[in-house]
């Protein structure tokens, strides 16, 4: 079984379960899934998760990513985007300068009211499922936090922009309250996602790629490791007789460890082998370091 996080450019038409589907019959594996969903006509970032890769999910999902949009100045839409009914229509009289004011005014953390046609849940139901009844409900808004945007280019009544934004953000969202703001409605015409976490979009690989390298034997080419995701964190190595302690998810003290020095918050955690087994994090009450996340697979699972 791989193990592991290969970078998926999703091609439009796909959704992300689409995605997820195609490759578990390319790569004739089941224990695969998505780091969070597309929408069948956006494009982009999607980090697909392959064995114990597979608990990186929720990790992954919680990091910032980053998009180019194209806002669609002048019309709503029951989807937020151009694939939706149409329900109000404004003349885009504005100026440049007056809508560069009013999108960059987002920066920041704003209030969020999530869109009916999303996979969100109400009382069990999804809004998507709900919406597609012709039923609305109420949506509590969220939190989100728009990091930066930058303004590609503009040819009014299309806005072209980068934003960077925090976990749970709706660009379509924005791209509808930009339109409010402006009092001539909005929606988004593209979306094409080039940043999840630690991934690129110039490192992203097709479907299409992925079936030629598994033909050639070289999928190992790019297929992230687990320990890769977190590449930014300092290493530590436990001593021999230590190990047990890291496979069983023990906490474990700096005697424990192989190093001279001691590096406190979170650490990569390996055996002397050079085995990755998981996240930890110090605790300096305790004096000793803690599992967060854990990886490790006995011999005969790997």
């Amino acid at each position: 079984m791989r193990n592991g996080v290969i970078n998926i450019y999703k091609e439009r038409g796909f959704t992300s379960h689409d995605v997820v589907a195609k490759l578990r019959g390319i790569l004739k594996q089941k224990k695969i899934g998505h780091t969070g969903t597309l929408d069948p006509d956006a494009e982009g970032v999607l980090p697909v998760c392959l064995g114990t890769g597979t608990k990186l999910a929720d990790l992954l999902t919680d990091r910032d990513k980053t998009y180019e949009a194209v806002l669609l100045l002048g019309q709503s839409t029951d989807t937020q985007d151009v694939t939706g009914t149409v329900l109000e229509r404004g003349e885009v009289s504005v100026t440049e300068e007056e809508v560069r004011r009013a999108v960059m005014s987002f920066v920041g953390s704003y209030e969020q009211i999530p869109p009916m046609y999303s996979a969100l849940k109400v009382d069990g139901r999804k809004l998507c499922d709900l919406a597609r009844e012709g039923k609305e409900v109420a949506r509590k808004p969220r939190p989100v936090t728009i990091h930066k945007i930058e303004i590609l280019g503009m040819a009014l009544p299309e806005v072209r922009m980068s934003v960077s934004c925090s976990k749970g953000t709706y660009i379509r969202t924005l791209c509808h309250d930009i339109g409010e703001k402006l009092s001539c409605h909005g929606c988004m015409k593209e979306l094409l996602r080039t940043k999840a976490g630690p991934f690129l979009l110039k490192d992203s690989v097709r479907l299409s790629q992925v079936e030629k390298l598994r033909d050639e034997g070289r999928i190992e080419e790019i297929l992230e490791p687990v320990d890769g995701v977190f590449s930014e964190l300092p290493q530590v190595t436990l001593r021999e007789e230590a190990a047990r302690l890291g496979y069983n998810g023990n906490p474990f003290c700096v005697s424990d460890v192989l190093a001279l020095e001691f590096p406190k918050g979170e650490v990569r955690v390996y055996d002397a082998a050079g085995v990755f087994i998981g996240i930890y994090a110090w605790q300096e009450g305790r004096c000793q370091y803690r599992p967060v996340k854990m990886f490790y697979q006995q011999q005969s699972e790997r």
